[in-house]
C-alpha cells in the first residue's frame, strides 16, 4: 500500500524527545519556548503562544477578540470543520461563504454578500497551503471593521508576497497535528504582532493568569497547554522544515511532469510562494478516480467536505450558493504526498492514473 500521508520521525526527533525526558521536566517549559523561538524567526510573527492544538487555539483567538454569543463570523465553505466549531465553541455562528474557484480560498467577493450587522470577523483559511488573497480580505475587513483570524493551520512555509501566511491579520494560528507538513503529533501556535493580544492569548491558556506556578489568576482561563515532550518533536521537525519543505514541492513537480497531459492540477497563486501540504489533482469523477486508485493499493484523500452540507449543520440555514466548494468536492483528490514517498513509488501512482484513464477511454480532466 502506498500511504497517502506519514510524517517524518527519525532519530532527530528521538533525541530531542529523549533528552526531554531525561531531564524529567516533561510539561511547558524551556523546550516549548526553544520552539517558540524557532516559529518566530521562520515566521517573522513578533510573539509565537504555543497551544494544545488547531482548535484551541482558534478558539483563544477569537475569545481574545472579543467574538461573544450572537456575534457571526465569516468562514470558508471548503475548509476542515475545526475552523467552524471554534466559532460554535466561542458561542458565536460561523457563517459560511463560497470559495474563489481558483485557488479555492475564502472569496471577498461572496463575502460581501454575507455581511450583517452582526458581523465582527472574517477567518480565511489558508487551504492546504495556498494562500488566501490577503490583497482583498485585508481592505475588506478594515472597511467592515472586521477582526481578521488567519487559519494558517496547513500552511507553515507559505508566504503571500512575501509575508509569511498568519502574519497578516490581528491572529493566525498554525497547527502540527500528526498529518501536518511538520509535526508536534498534537498542536499549534497562535501568531500575534499586538504584545497585550498575546499576553491575553497566553493567559486564556494558563488558567487565566500571567505565569506559572503562581496562584493569582487576573481573569477566566483554562488549560490549554503544550508540553516539553511535543515541543521536543516540533524542534527536531524545524530542524529539518527545508528539507521537508523541498521534498514536498520536488513532489508536486514529479507528479506534474508524469500527468500534466492526462488530468489537471490544482491552481498556484503566483504572489504564493508555498509548501504543498498535499499534491492535489482536479478529476473528472474523483470518487470514482479514488475507488480505481484504492484497488490499486493507492490511498488517495478526498477534499474537504463543503461545511453547508455537513450533517451537523443541517439545521443552520446558510443558503445554497456554494457553487465552487461543491464543484472543488466533486472534483478535488489529494495524492500521496509523503515526503518519506519514493519516486519510483510516485511512478506507480502516475501508471495507476494513466491506466485509469486508458480503461475509461477518456482524460481525467475535468
Amino acid at each position: 500500500m502506498i500511504r497517502q500521508i506519514e510524517p517524518w520521525i527519525d532519530e532527530t526527533e528521538l533525541k530531542e524527545v529523549t533528552e526531554v525526558i531525561k531531564s524529567t521536566w516533561i510539561t511547558e517549559g524551556k523546550k516549548t519556548e526553544e520552539f517558540e523561538g524557532m516559529m518566530r524567526q521562520l515566521t517573522g510573527a513578533k510573539h509565537v503562544i504555543a497551544y494544545a492544538n488547531g482548535t484551541l487555539a482558534l478558539y483563544a483567538s477569537l475569545i481574545a477578540l472579543g467574538i461573544k454569543p450572537g456575534d457571526e463570523v465569516l468562514v470558508p465553505d471548503l475548509t476542515f470543520i475545526a475552523s467552524a466549531n471554534s466559532v460554535i465553541m466561542a458561542g458565536a455562528k460561523p457563517v459560511f461563504v463560497d470559495v474563489d474557484k481558483k485557488t479555492f480560498c475564502i472569496d471577498a467577493d461572496n463575502a460581501e454578500e454575507k455581511i450583517t450587522v452582526r458581523t465582527r470577523a472574517i477567518m480565511p483559511v489558508h487551504l492546504y497551503g495556498q494562500a488566501a488573497d490577503m490583497d482583498k480580505i485585508m481592505p475588506f475587513a478594515k472597511k467592515h471593521g472586521l477582526k481578521v483570524i488567519e487559519d494558517a493551520a496547513e500552511s507553515i512555509g507559505a508566504k503571500f508576497r512575501g509575508k509569511h501566511t498568519g502574519t497578516f491579520g490581528d491572529i493566525g494560528i498554525i497547527s502540527f497535528y500528526g498529518n501536518k507538513i511538520i509535526t508536534t503529533a498534537e498542536g499549534a501556535v497562535v501568531l500575534a504582532e499586538d504584545a497585550a493580544l498575546a499576553e491575553k492569548i497566553y493567559r486564556l491558556k494558563n488558567h487565566g493568569r500571567k505565569e506559572k506556578g503562581v496562584f493569582i489568576h487576573e481573569q477566566i482561563g483554562y488549560n490549554f497547554s503544550f508540553t516539553d515532550v511535543l515541543a521536543a518533536i516540533g524542534v527536531a521537525q524545524l530542524k529539518k522544515f527545508q528539507k521537508i519543505a523541498k521534498r514536498k514541492n520536488e513532489l508536486r513537480k514529479l507528479y506534474e511532469d508524469q500527468l500534466k497531459d492526462v488530468i489537471e492540477f490544482t491552481y498556484v497563486d503566483e504572489r504564493t510562494s508555498l509548501v504543498h501540504w498535499f499534491v492535489n489533482v482536479l478529476a473528472d469523477d474523483a470518487e470514482k478516480l479514488a475507488d480505481f486508485l484504492e484497488a490499486k493499493d493507492v490511498q488517495t484523500r478526498r477534499f474537504f467536505y463543503p461545511l453547508h452540507m455537513q450533517p451537523c449543520y443541517k439545521d443552520m440555514k446558510q443558503g445554497r450558493d456554494f457553487e465552487n466548494s461543491e464543484y472543488a468536492y466533486k472534483h478535488g483528490l489529494s495524492l500521496p504526498s509523503s515526503v518519506l514517498l519514493k519516486d519510483d513509488e510516485v511512478m506507480q501512482v502516475c501508471k495507476a492514473i494513466r491506466e485509469y484513464c486508458t480503461k475509461h477511454k477518456s482524460k481525467a480532466k475535468i
